[in-house]
């Protein structure tokens, strides 16, 4: 059997320094993912508009990348159409996400997206054939209270972005597991190439027909640091930082993305002026859960196995690009 395109080893030798700096790397990574909400409500543009824009730019990026078309001469015929397929997954993903931060707000949204895990517990073993385990119905059981709470300290005029919100979460679940089962052993630069060119083409073309917007110049900046700050650059820290840290430390860290993106919306935005005390509850609820995944999937079994290893191909699936 050939190798893959992309298999870190887990046998890398690494010092306190480097697995510091890994760590510091893996933090900013998140930091710059829950930048992303912000960026949503920023833009002007229409959620479909905004994500064909970004999925245009990141993939017009990579495609300038050597490695990118490495991987792409590497590739089966069959795994670049699951690719595409994937792509166009990720591009409802993120439709929904940023519908939801305009008829809503970013706080909203990303709490909803806090819900992913929950729904991967769920479609995760259906999608990938595996047995189902009772951590993981527990995960997803823990997050009920939570969600009843959101809801209810969800401004009325905002249910509706709720509801999308959670359609984004659902998908972010799915498209995380098909990322697992068939793109995970391919080239990370080649396989996110394809999804997001796949994706900028699904929504590009219609909106092209319908009338493209062209983005005014602020929304061209803040479109480029969505593309570059938010995308690529933590996509290229985060595989650096793959071979020195370990997967129970780095889903931690990776699970306080919304946390992030909450305190900014407040910080920014005000948003804690259109939102109850019961919203803010319902997200810790919802987080803490989160936050419980690791140990939670820990419980015997191969997940326990796995907590302490460094993280590989599975990791770079579980990025939310």
């Amino acid at each position: 059997m050939p190798e893959p395109a992309f298999q870190p080893s887990p046998f890398v030798k690494t010092s306190d320094r480097e697995t510091r700096r890994a760590y510091a790397e893996v933090h900013l990574c998140v930091a710059l993912w829950g930048l992303t909400a912000i960026l949503g409500r920023l833009i002007t543009l229409p959620a479909g508009q905004l994500v064909a824009w970004r999925m245009f730019l990141v993939s017009l990026l990579l495609a300038v990348v050597p490695q990118t078309w490495r991987g792409l001469r590497a590739m089966s015929p069959w795994t670049r159409v699951c690719c595409g397929g994937i792509g166009v997954i990720v591009a409802a993903h993120w439709f929904f996400f940023y519908s939801a931060i305009k008829i809503a707000n970013a706080s909203v949204a990303v709490a909803c997206l806090g819900l992913a895990p929950a729904f991967a517990a769920v479609l995760e073993p259906a999608i990938m054939r595996r047995r189902f385990e009772r951590a993981e119905f527990l995960l997803g059981a823990l997050s009920v209270p939570g969600v009843l709470l959101i809801a209810g300290g969800v401004p009325l005029e905002m249910r509706t972005g709720l509801f999308i919100g959670l359609v984004a979460a659902a998908l972010g679940a799915v498209f995380t597991t098909f990322n697992k089962r068939l793109a995970a052993n391919e080239d990370p630069f080649a396989a996110t190439g394809l999804e997001m060119a796949a994706g900028a083409a699904v929504l590009g073309i219609p909106a092209w027909w319908g009338g493209l917007v062209v983005p005014a110049a602020a929304d061209f900046v803040w479109l480029a640091v969505l593309s570059v700050a938010c995308t690529l650059l933590p996509l290229v820290l985060w595989l650096r930082a793959l071979r020195h840290v370990t997967a129970f430390g780095t889903l931690v860290l990776l699970n306080l993305e919304p946390v992030y993106a909450v305190v900014l919306a407040a910080i920014c935005f005000q948003e804690y002026e259109q939102l109850t005390p019961q919203f803010y509850v319902g997200t810790a609820v919802v987080l803490g859960t989160v936050l419980l995944q690791p140990r939670l999937r820990g419980i015997g079994g191969a997940g326990s196995r796995r907590q302490n290893q460094p993280l590989g191909e599975q990791a770079v699936s579980d990025v939310p690009w």
